[in-house]
């Protein structure tokens, strides 16, 4: 048994970082973590090993469609699927343990194990309670799934399981067309795989600006990816290590079925409570199951404090890093803050998507007025020289004043370029601010000045 200032449950993006923030103000801080290794969902199921397969296809794809445009002569290459999986593991294992080196180098402890609340001031890990004068909630979100669809982790998968598919499959189901399984689904398509998205909206990524998302789903049919909207999955069957999807069509009620190897549930996530006793503690929850808590991340227990994928807010693991900060500094005696209003958001297929404020569609029924500037990458030199022409810059700015109200991207580097337009917003800048800001060239980014410059006067280069 040991005493803190500060015990964090749960070691991914905003437990980590909430601890390394809190040692550094000078609090005796532990985290608990019951997995083998750091990080949380993020670094080791989800975010980093996605991003590595999507960067690997990607060069796969760009190997079989655009050597040859550019001179490189060679053999279309053939892929290895158990040397990219290792690949992947690599650079979980290197992130995992720059984690580990972190909280040596900040001196926080890793207290291995499961945690539950006995009540306000104590941990219990094991058979030991551990005393801390604040807690931190941390523990994150676990997939969710469908009535009566069972996963098993082979057939039927949840993203941990398509991120180690025993072999690439020749045809895939994706439940859900948000980021989750348009990542994974563009992933599985340049691997060879007939790759069928269903969503039951009426468009894919919901919450993205509409313009945005309807050029999107263009884009990502183009490339392959059999996309069904207004459709509402029924059942899905397995049988003889395959499964069959069955389906209506919202519009006419007819209904549908698809025969396939895998079936990718991805239909979002939900707060992971588990086995924290947070009821017997006293710790109220949403109806959502999330855990409730007031301006400065606390709960209904004195002491007790909650941040990330399990409190309310979109479940990315940088707004988790940023209350992580936040609360840090607020237990440490400062003033902690996050601006949600600014908080970018980013869809890692390719072309990648990012978008960060308002929608056109939040804006018009705010019954705000605004304007708009845009640019098309068709007409960046950077784009067309490396085959990524295909997309365009939107910003929104407000009609009297000009102050940057949104920004929205689908091209090259969106999910880069976006956080210049955050940090203009973070200042309450101007589009023509941004307009005027010099930019280097040849680079994608003066796309991002080009949509400035039509927020006003117009486009140089359209």
């Amino acid at each position: 048994m040991a005493n803190y200032d500060l015990i964090v449950i749960g070691a991914g993006p905003g437990g980590y970082v909430c601890a390394i923030r809190a040692a550094q103000l000078g609090l005796k801080t532990a985290v608990v973590e019951g997995r083998d290794s750091l990080g949380g969902t993020c670094l080791n199921v989800g975010c980093i090993p996605s991003k590595a397969l999507l960067h690997a296809t990607e060069q796969l794809h760009e190997a079989e469609h655009n050597f040859a445009k550019m001179g490189l002569k060679a053999k279309a290459p053939t892929v290895d699927w158990t040397q990219m999986l290792a690949y992947k593991d690599d650079v979980i294992g290197q992130n995992t343990k720059g984690i580990e080196f972190l909280f040596k180098k900040n001196k926080v402890d890793w207290i291995k194990g499961w945690a539950s609340i006995p009540g306000a001031g104590q941990v219990k890990v094991g058979d030991e309670v551990h005393g801390a004068k604040a807690i931190v909630i941390a523990s994150g979100s676990e997939p969710s799934s469908l009535p009566g669809v069972e996963i098993d982790e082979k057939t039927i998968v949840t993203s941990t399981g398509a991120l180690a598919l025993p072999r690439i499959p020749k045809s895939m189901v994706v439940i859900g067309g948000g980021v989750i399984g348009l990542e994974l689904g563009s992933v599985y398509k340049r691997l060879g795989a007939d790759v069928t998205v269903i969503e039951y909206l009426d468009g894919i990524t919901p919450g993205l600006d509409g313009e945005i998302a309807k050029n999107f789903e263009r884009i990502l049919k183009k490339q392959g990816l059999n996309i069904l909207t207004g459709a509402a999955v029924q059942s899905v069957e397995q049988k003889g290590g395959k499964a069959t999807v069955r389906y209506k069509a919202r519009k006419d009620e007819s209904e549908h079925h698809i025969d396939t190897e895998v079936v990718l549930v991805a239909t979002g996530r939900r707060a992971y409570t588990g086995g924290l006793g947070l009821e017997a503690a006293g710790v109220e929850l949403t109806q959502r199951g999330q855990v409730k808590i007031d301006r400065h991340y606390a709960t209904s227990v004195k002491g007790i404090y909650a941040i990330g994928d399990v409190v309310e807010g979109p479940m990315l693991a940088h707004k988790a890093e940023d209350e992580g900060m936040a609360v840090a500094e607020i237990i440490a005696g400062q003033a902690g803050h996050v601006n949600y209003g600014v908080i970018p958001a980013v869809v890692y297929t390719h072309p990648e998507v990012a978008s960060v404020g308002e929608t056109e569609e939040s804006l018009k029924a705010a019954g705000r007025a605004y304007k708009v500037g845009k640019f098309s990458f068709m007409g960046n030199g950077r784009a067309k020289a490396n085959f990524a022409a295909e997309g365009f810059v939107k910003i929104l700015a407000d009609k009297a004043t000009d102050r940057i109200l949104g920004a929205h991207i689908i091209g090259p580097m969106a999910g880069d370029l976006i956080h210049e337009i955050c940090v203009a917003m973070e200042f309450g800048a101007a589009a023509e601010d941004l307009a005027r800001t010099c930019h280097a060239h040849p680079t994608y980014s003066e796309a991002v000045r080009e949509a400035a410059l039509a927020c006003n006067s117009g486009a140089i280069h359209a």
